[in-house]
C-alpha cells in the first residue's frame, strides 16, 4: 500500500447534488431556496445579529449598572511581589520599563504598588500609582519614590 493506492471506503464518499441543474434533477426551479423573497435571490445578504422580527438580544437582556470611561485601569504588584522580581531579574530600579522589557507588563500597562508583603531591598520606585504605606515602607527600606504619568 502506497499514498497514491489510498482511496476512501467504499459508500463514505457520494457525488453533490447539483442544485438549480433542471427539473430532472430533483433540485431544480427554487434550487431549494423556497419560492420569492430576498432569501431566494442571489446576492442575498441578512445583517449580522438579524433576527428576523423577533427582538433582538441586546434589546431583551436587561442593562445593569454603569461603565465609567474614565477609568483607569492599573497591574497591580504588592511590595512581597516586587521583592521576589528584584531577586529573579537583579533589578535595583522598578520602572515601567524595566517590568515591560522583562515581559512582566504590556507597553501600555499602569503600575501600581501596594504594600502587601514586605520589602528589606533598597530600590528605586518610577510607577504611576503607590499607596501611602507602600510609599512608607520602601523609604523605610532605604529606596525612594517618583511617580510618573
Amino acid at each position: 500500500m502506497k499514498l497514491h493506492n489510498l482511496k476512501p471506503a467504499e459508500g463514505s464518499t457520494h457525488k453533490e447534488k447539483r442544485l438549480g441543474r433542471g427539473e430532472a434533477s430533483g433540485k431544480g426551479g427554487t434550487s431549494t431556496k423556497g419560492n420569492k423573497g430576498g432569501q431566494s435571490r442571489a446576492g442575498y445578504k441578512s445583517k449580522m445579529a438579524h433576527e428576523g422580527g423577533q427582538m433582538p438580544i441586546q434589546r431583551r437582556v436587561p442593562k445593569r449598572g454603569f461603565k465609567n470611561p474614565d477609568r483607569v485601569e492599573y497591574r497591580v504588584f504588592n511590595l512581597g511581589q516586587i521583592e521576589q522580581l528584584a531577586e529573579k531579574y537583579g533589578i535595583t530600579e522598578v520602572s515601567v520599563e524595566n517590568l515591560y522589557v522583562n515581559n512582566l507588563i504590556s507597553r501600555t500597562d499602569k503600575v501600581k504598588i501596594l504594600a502587601n508583603g514586605e520589602i528589606k531591598t533598597k530600590l528605586t520606585f518610577k510607577v504611576n500609582a503607590l499607596s501611602e504605606k507602600a510609599k512608607s515602607a520602601i523609604e523605610a527600606a532605604g529606596g525612594s519614590v517618583e511617580i510618573v504619568k
